[in-house]
């Protein structure tokens, strides 16, 4: 069944930037995702693992709110990824370019156990792989990365280009059961307006969350994907109506209220967490 309560904002910060780590967690981001892979080069990456490690006993890091982005399976730094999966609490991890579920099961066969993965579809073999990726019990939810997708397909990146992709991302999720995808990033973190018509373009599409590279960009996408404080009024208004109504019809601010609306009222205040 689809987890109508799952996070709505993902924030990036690089692992070897471990100064970054609370600062993250405090932006009000539901999720801070500790990237090993492109926002850390290269030469850097050993030092981020070492960053992450010596994080793991820090007070004030609240590890159930992390996620750990890994390098590509394919590349010559998992095995070392692996490695320090093992030895965290943290269980849930972001697995880039995503392309079979051979690869989603390298990753939980180094956690070990009771894993959440977050496969990211960044090529066409991933978007054609994504029936196996969500067949996968350990499978929470699908993240669309659109910049290595249209440079994957040879495309432009914007939403005309990539609404196809983004499009099957939703169905397949939603006809696999699982928590609606998350959006790709916004590049251009100064753009405050550009951000937030990202995430109204994807939520309109079903996109449950998005993807982000500063804190400046929780607070317009958190009010995008969140119910507002007058969608949650109205909602409250229509499950009172239906249930004082019975099996009548009932109408809410001028408008009748059919079982697809109603649905969609539970729906909000589910995600909400203000369930009737």
């Amino acid at each position: 069944m689809t987890d109508l309560t799952a996070p709505f904002t993902y924030l990036f910060v690089p692992a070897d930037r471990p100064e970054r780590y609370a600062k993250a967690l405090a932006s009000g981001a539901d999720r801070v995702i500790i990237d090993l892979e492109d926002a850390v080069l290269d030469d850097n990456k050993s030092a981020g693992r070492t960053a992450i490690r010596q994080a793991i006993d820090i007070t004030g890091i609240d590890w159930q709110r992390v996620v750990v982005r890994v390098n590509d399976v394919n590349s010559g730094h998992f095995e070392a990824d692996a490695a320090l999966l093992r030895e965290m609490s943290v269980r849930t991890v972001m697995i880039p370019k995503a392309t079979s579920a051979a690869t989603l099961q390298q990753v939980a066969d180094a956690l070990g156990g009771d894993s959440h993965l977050l496969p990211q579809i960044e090529s066409v073999q991933g978007l054609f792989a994504m029936p196996e990726l969500l067949a996968r019990d350990d499978v929470a939810r699908l993240v669309f990365g659109h910049l290595d997708f249209a440079l994957d397909l040879g495309s432009g990146r914007d939403h005309e280009a990539m609404l196809y992709a983004r499009s099957q991302i939703v169905l397949h999720s939603r006809f696999a059961g699982k928590a609606a995808p998350v959006d790709s990033v916004t590049p251009d973190f100064r753009d405050e307006t550009a951000c937030r018509l990202d995430a109204e373009a994807a939520h309109n599409l079903g996109f449950g969350g998005k993807l982000l590279i500063h804190p400046a960009q929780v607070a317009p996408v958190r009010g995008v994907f969140a119910p507002s404080e007058s969608d949650l009024a109205w909602a409250r208004r229509v499950i009172a109506a239906v249930e004082e109504g019975g099996r009548g019809a009932v109408a809410v601010d001028g408008q009748m209220v059919d079982k697809p609306v109603e649905e969609a009222a539970r729906r909000m205040l589910l995600r909400s967490g203000q369930t009737d």
